[in-house]
């Protein structure tokens, strides 16, 4: 899968962008938070899935797209869905912020065939000043992880995503006839992977073809089995992999970061503060005292999801 691109630039109108994923390693979708200006905004035709959540004060707009107009007061949390290969145009009477995702067709279509849906009947449509106090969830938490001063994993934005697919089509996963839990001998491949691969890029989908099964069924079942999500995991399993390096004393700060997956230095530094409580100097100090038996934290642990 290519790298993830910026959407593009509209035809016309000004537009600004504050925050983009562009360099977060978010794959088949992306995110960016932009100011719009007043006047009119001719967006064309992508190959890809457009969600629009409107952020701040209302202001009132109209649209041209899929051959109807609408004439409305964008509020806070409002969301417009256009899905790939619709174009359009937008008019707003005063400037305003616009939380802009894109989906991949081969992001959402996944999801669609791994929910065992029919493809005919489980496709984004366009829709309007959408209102679910579910999606606005999802959309924020995704907006909290494009504004973070540190990032989580992409295995978070990458969930959060999936699911926002799952509430626009109205799929999400059924498990009365279905496990509830992973079975041991499953369980115990997906953690030998994960731990074998801490220092890579992990993705739902390679971790949920190991567990054979669908993504959205995966996220569910590992839950249930560790008693915490998929993203929570692997960061807590980078944070305690890189206390044990870095209490052995054996390779400095930058290279632990590398090999326990981390981007950087404080980004393992964010994290390991987080959720140990100590950052990497000060466990490193700490080393051969009491103090030096500073674990994680299962109420800070907790917490990742949680808060952002």
């Amino acid at each position: 899968m290519n790298a993830v691109t910026p959407i593009p630039q509209p035809h016309s109108g000004s537009r600004v962008v504050l925050r983009s994923s562009r360099l977060l390693g978010w794959q088949g979708f992306g995110a960016e938070l932009v100011n719009v200006s007043a006047g009119l905004h001719r967006i064309p035709a992508f190959k890809h899935h457009r969600v629009g959540v409107h952020v701040g004060a209302p202001v009132r707009a109209r649209c041209l797209c899929n051959e109807r107009r609408y004439s409305r007061i964008q509020a806070h949390g409002d969301a417009d869905v256009i899905p790939a290969g619709l174009d359009g145009q937008w008019s707003d009477e005063a400037a305003c912020t616009i939380f802009s995702v894109w989906i991949g067709e081969a992001f959402a279509q996944r999801t669609v065939e791994q929910l065992s849906l029919n493809s005919a009947d489980a496709q984004l449509r366009p829709q309007f000043q959408l209102r679910d106090p579910r999606f606005q969830y999802l959309a924020w938490a995704l907006r909290a992880e494009l504004e973070a001063a540190e990032a989580s994993d992409p295995l978070y934005a990458e969930s959060l995503c999936t699911a926002m697919v799952v509430r626009l089509i109205g799929g999400a996963p059924a498990l009365e006839n279905k496990r509830r839990t992973l079975a041991p001998k499953t369980a115990a491949r997906v953690i030998e992977f994960i731990e074998a691969h801490l220092d890579q890029r992990l993705t739902l989908g390679e971790l949920a073809v190991l567990a054979e099964l669908s993504v959205p069924h995966f996220k569910v079942l590992f839950r249930e089995t560790l008693g915490t999500p998929v993203h929570q995991y692997v960061v807590q399993r980078r944070v305690e992999r890189a206390r044990t390096l870095l209490l052995q004393g054996k390779l400095n700060a930058s290279q632990i970061a590398l090999d326990t997956g981390f981007a950087h230095q404080s980004h393992m530094a964010h994290w390991m503060g987080r959720l140990l409580g100590v950052t990497p100097r000060e466990l490193i100090k700490s080393n051969g005292t009491a103090a030096g038996s500073v674990a994680l934290d299962p109420h800070n642990a907790g917490r990742i999801a949680a808060s952002r």
